[in-house]
């Protein structure tokens, strides 16, 4: 099974440069499924059912989504209504709107599971995602899930790094997201399982995380509270492509995307 999973989706610059690139990833790659994270595809910060929808309609089959999942208040209905197409992180509170884990399938019926987890440092005190992933991989496997795809969507690099080596052997892959930086330390662990701290970002290039880079440096210098723009010039769009052994559920390996998202 080939997979495509791609970065945080910024605004806008980022969704448009998705929709361009996704069909031509697939065909030059002949993906199986593609997989992207939405948390940021409403104006820089959040997700709202039209920009969710505008996402899955180019072909990508499941969103995952991270910390901002709340930020679009017109979302809450949408997580519910979307079944296990739109994520949110698994170790929200019991009772939370919607969903932590979901199933891709391919036409022919093959599945991938996919867990979206939240980390904890220098972040939100949520529940403890070590605990609540043994959990959502248990349901997975039950619900016939040999491939199993984890977003782990956190801002410290160690407890990406922690994350992968306690899922190593037991699930396909571990891809962290958030930080909208793409690290070069792809790599196949020894039990079998694809690792990455950080797949980066579709969305541009020229600017500070995805903002304009004014805002951002006003903000740093000045300490002031400043309303974040999307920036808009050399949009660029990464991920990760994986390919997992239908059969046992390990990765073969997994290679960093890099695609200008520009005509």
């Amino acid at each position: 099974m080939k997979v495509l999973f791609l970065g945080d989706v910024f605004g806008k610059p980022g969704r448009q440069a998705v929709q361009r690139l996704v069909p031509r990833l697939i065909a030059r790659h002949g993906l199986d499924l593609v997989v992207a994270n939405a948390e940021n595809s409403a104006g820089g910060s959040g997700v709202t059912p039209d920009s969710a929808d505008e996402l899955l309609a180019c072909e990508i089959d499941l969103l995952t989504s991270g910390n901002h999942i709340w930020s679009k208040r017109e979302i809450v209905p949408y997580l519910e209504r979307s079944g296990s197409r739109l994520l949110r992180p698994a170790n929200y509170p019991k009772g939370a709107p919607g969903r932590g884990r979901g199933v891709a399938a391919t036409p022919d019926g093959r599945k991938l599971g996919v867990v979206n987890l939240e980390g904890r440092v220098f972040m939100k005190n949520l529940d403890d995602p070590f605990q609540v992933v043994q959990g959502e991989l248990e349901a997975l496997r039950r619900e016939g899930c040999t491939c199993v795809l984890v977003d782990m969507h956190c801002e410290a690099t160690s407890e990406k790094n922690a994350m992968g080596w306690f899922l190593d052997g037991k699930v396909s892959a571990v891809v962290g997201t958030h930080t909208h930086v793409q690290t070069a330390d792809q790599r196949v662990l020894p039990g079998g399982t694809a690792f990455i701290t950080d797949v980066g970002m579709c969305g541009p290039w020229d600017s500070i995380i995805g903002v304009k880079k004014e805002l951002v440096l006003e903000r740093f210098l000045t300490q002031r509270p400043m309303a974040f723009e999307p920036a808009r010039r050399e949009v660029w769009v990464q991920g990760a492509l994986l390919d997992l052994d239908d059969a046992t559920g390990k990765a073969r390996s997994i290679e960093r995307v890099q695609e200008r998202g520009e005509e």
